[in-house]
């Protein structure tokens, strides 16, 4: 399993990984970066192999998806993501009023907006990470607009871009997420509020890194949710505990197995190009990375359709879910399970044998009785 991203592990050099994920996707086609949003899928199973290489690696699974027949209809669309850049210009206008003034700053004057740009990914995260130590040093109210951040995962490196970040005159980094569902009364749907949690944690778990080199800083464990107020364009903001998410995120990501050691498994001439392999070639090569399906998998990866497929035609308890999957013990296929039910297979002791030959005893108890009333 992998070492914490901390770790002082030694590690291959980076010039190698990075040949190595180009030769999987095909060296012709740029990588797709990873984002909080699935950084927290990630996390979310991090179990399944063939999530974290096809993500280290850049690979488009959406495309990915579509070539081995088992298109998802997964994203979001296109005027939900119009909409959300509208609401957050709007947010961010006149130099950031609304959102300094929803932070508790009236005057926009006293707060200082560090300029982030520079040349490549690498140079944007330290950019971040000086503005980030001078606005600490400085004990001044700093807006980071759009910082970017690094996270390692799997032994790979993860670049991510926050909304914000405001930095207080104490050293506290907050994060701020701006997100365009509508905030009702003060409430927020919470499937939506837990999923912007997840992905704020991510936020947090990479500004750990900066703020544990920079003398006076302490990133907070909630984060600044920005949102339309009511049906209105007007926004609105509640402050989110992420201390749980940020703790289940840590967790499972320093669970995930290292991308070299997936890969170190995969036979000779293995790979995901898209535009050059054919359907056949890509199933067998999806094929040779085991995987992890659950139910969830249908709302978090584009590959879930083509995984639940070969799930069913395995006749795997998975596609049950993963609570069932844990109470079945060593019962692995549906087959099984029902065998075990009728008796036919499986030992007696076993509680979930005994549980589900109970089971049956108690359905087959009330169909007879259904049936006896239904003849009076």
């Amino acid at each position: 399993m992998s070492a914490s991203p901390d770790s002082g592990l030694s590690r291959p050099p980076q010039t190698t990984r990075r040949r190595q994920l180009a030769e999987l996707r095909g060296p012709a086609t740029p990588p797709r970066p990873l984002d909080a949003r699935a950084l927290a899928a990630l996390a979310a199973n991090p179990g399944c192999r063939r999530r974290a290489l096809l993500d280290g690696a850049g690979v488009d699974k959406s495309a990915l998806a579509a070539k081995l027949g088992s298109p998802a209809p997964f994203g979001q669309s296109q005027f939900a993501i119009v909409r959300g850049n509208s609401f957050e210009a709007k947010v961010k206008a006149d130099g950031g009023r609304e959102l300094l003034r929803l932070i508790g700053v009236e005057d926009p004057g006293t707060v200082s907006v560090p300029e982030l740009s520079a040349a490549g990914p690498e140079g944007r995260v330290a950019r971040t990470a000086l503005a980030l130590r001078e606005a600490t040093a400085a004990g001044t109210w700093t807006l980071l607009d759009h910082p970017l951040l690094a996270l390692e995962v799997a032994g790979s490196p993860v670049y991510l871009e926050p909304d914000a970040v405001v930095v207080r005159p104490d050293g506290g980094w907050t994060v701020v997420e701006i997100k365009s569902f509508p905030m009702v009364d003060g409430a927020a749907d919470a499937s939506k509020v837990g999923a912007a949690a997840r992905q704020a944690a991510v936020y947090v778990l990479a500004l750990e890194r900066v703020a544990a080199a920079t003398e006076g800083a302490r990133v907070a464990q909630s984060v600044l949710l920005v949102c339309p107020k009511d049906f209105s364009n007007l926004p609105t903001a509640s402050v989110v505990d992420v201390r749980k998410q940020r703790s289940v995120t840590r967790r499972q990501l320093d669970r995930l197995t290292r991308i070299d050691e997936i890969a170190a498994a995969l036979p000779e001439g293995v790979s995901f190009d898209v535009a050059e392999r054919s359907a056949e070639e890509l199933t067998a090569a999806v094929e040779c990375v085991p995987h992890q399906y659950a139910p969830e998998c249908l709302a978090a990866c584009e590959l879930a359709f083509h995984c639940r497929s070969r799930t069913r035609q395995a006749d795997a308890v998975e596609t049950l879910g993963r609570s069932v999957r844990g109470e079945l013990g060593g019962l692995t296929t549906v087959g099984a399970v029902l065998a075990a039910a009728r008796g036919e297979e499986g030992d007696p002791a076993d509680p979930a044998v005994a549980a589900l030959r109970r089971a049956r005893a108690l359905r087959e108890e009330a169909l007879s009785e259904a049936g006896a009333r239904a003849c009076r």
